[in-house]
């Protein structure tokens, strides 16, 4: 079977039914780190697992996608989608580069859903129990703190429980959450297809608060391409750069962040915060050069 390398130590420790199960999804080494909701409902039947149960299993797996040159810990969660779908999400850190720039798990799964095309999570499944900085940042969803928290051997809980008396979008008279659909209508004249990819990103960046809508767009050494929306917090800190959501979706899809090639940065013109300097940093950490930024 051609799987990707990461995978197999946590796919060799499963229960049978469950590595028979999930085979034909990861054989191929394209596998995108998520399970749609009919692949989600086939191996439920073959198995007999239950939603939770079902994700609990899969943590081995999301936590297989970490990338932790510096801390070695792995975390790992799965996102469920309203839809069904199920999305890995791991932790990411990037030698070289400040350590706010690292993305933790429940950020990754989070953005993965979200740049899938997901508009609400049902729930989300962690090994580790969510950090501060974590809970504040998934207060900004259309789920709100009605989303249910999965931890092993605990009781199911609601985000409202992890994170009482919060503080998030509806404090600040934000109507328009992360994951709700926008579309900015920024354009740019005589863009090529990766600034155009960027283009998409800022256009449905979440940033109520700053209003400095941005994306990025990452080309690899094979070719591939891989766009990321920036994601504000009404605690501000707790945000997302764009950069880390393409290095969510680039890494999710199998590929090496230390691989890529070029970079496009689109943010709008006269914003009140830029991108650019944190962007060209972490992408020179990670090896790459070729960095072009665009005003939309």
């Amino acid at each position: 079977m051609f799987m990707h390398a990461r995978f197999h130590t946590a796919f060799a420790a499963l229960p049978e039914n469950l590595s028979s199960a999930l085979e034909p999804f990861l054989r191929h080494d394209d596998f995108p780190a998520m399970l749609t909701a009919a692949d989600v409902a086939q191996v439920k039947q073959a198995t007999g697992l239950d939603d939770d149960a079902l994700a609990f299993a899969l943590l081995p797996l999301a936590a297989a996608c970490s990338v932790t040159p510096i801390s070695h810990f792995n975390v790992g969660a799965v996102a469920r989608g309203t839809s069904g779908n199920l999305y890995f999400g791991a932790n990411m850190e990037f030698a070289g580069a400040p350590m706010q720039q690292t993305v933790h798990a429940e950020q990754s799964a989070v953005t993965h859903a979200w740049l899938r095309g997901e508009t609400r999570l049902a729930s989300i499944t962690v090994n580790y129990t969510p950090c501060g900085h974590c809970r504040q940042f998934m207060n900004e969803l259309t789920s709100g703190t009605a989303l249910d928290i999965h931890l092993p051997d605990r009781e199911v809980a609601t985000l409202g429980d992890y994170l009482p008396h919060s503080f998030g979008p509806k404090d600040l008279d934000i109507t328009t959450l992360l994951m709700d659909k926008v579309n900015h209508g920024y354009t740019l004249k005589n863009a090529d297809p990766l600034a155009l990819i960027a283009l998409d990103a800022c256009n449905q960046s979440h940033a109520p608060y700053s209003k400095s809508h941005s994306g990025v767009a990452l080309e690899t050494h094979n070719g591939k391409q891989f766009g990321g929306r920036y994601a504000e917090n009404a605690a501000f800190n707790p945000g997302l750069p764009p950069l880390q959501a393409a290095l969510i979706l680039l890494n999710m899809s199998g590929e090496d962040c230390l691989k890529v090639r070029r970079a496009v940065l689109v943010e709008q013109k006269g914003a009140l915060i830029t991108q650019s300097d944190a962007t060209r940093a972490t992408l020179k950490a990670l090896g790459c050069e070729d960095i072009t930024t665009l005003a939309c």
